[in-house]
């Protein structure tokens, strides 16, 4: 981030529209000239001004973005539930043990039907292995689910 904090765009913009004001306030120039430093200056002051709101815009849903993600991340624990927030449902640690199951058995199955790479069932055997949320695991019976449309295409 460094002693700017990231408003280096604004620090230079606003650098340049302060030497532009103080070339405009010293010299007396010719009404050509003039009028262009009548033009570039509140340019330059309104770009500063863009620069800056941007900025400020953008740390804010940086900041915004990363207390959210940190408040949505749970460990489970073994009497712990997850409250789904599109159904309501709750799910809890022996359930989606369950379905790890099942979805373990469905790969194995999906596995001698469809000849995948080894390294594609490594993969999903570790999602498998790793899930937590109604969402990862809607996203896994999805994606088995495509395997067995590939495998039944194949046969």
């Amino acid at each position: 981030m460094g002693y700017l904090g990231n408003h280096l765009a604004t620090v230079s913009t606003g650098i340049f529209a302060a030497v532009l004001t103080g070339l405009w306030a010293f010299w007396d120039l010719s009404p050509i000239l003039d009028f262009i430093f009548l033009m570039a200056v509140p340019i330059t002051w309104f770009l500063t001004f863009t620069c800056w709101i941007s900025q400020k815009s953008t740390d804010y849903m940086h900041k915004h973005a990363s207390s959210h993600a940190q408040t949505e991340k749970k460990s489970l624990s073994s009497s712990q539930t997850i409250q789904t927030t599109t159904s309501g449902s709750q799910v809890t640690l022996s359930e989606i043990k369950q379905i790890q199951s099942e979805l373990s058995t469905e790969l194995n199955n999906l596995k001698e039907s469809v000849k995948l790479k080894d390294g594609e069932i490594e993969r999903l055997n570790q999602e498998i292995s790793n899930l937590q949320t109604l969402v990862q695991i809607e996203s896994l019976k999805t994606e088995l689910a495509n395997l067995k449309m590939l495998a039944s295409k194949r046969k």
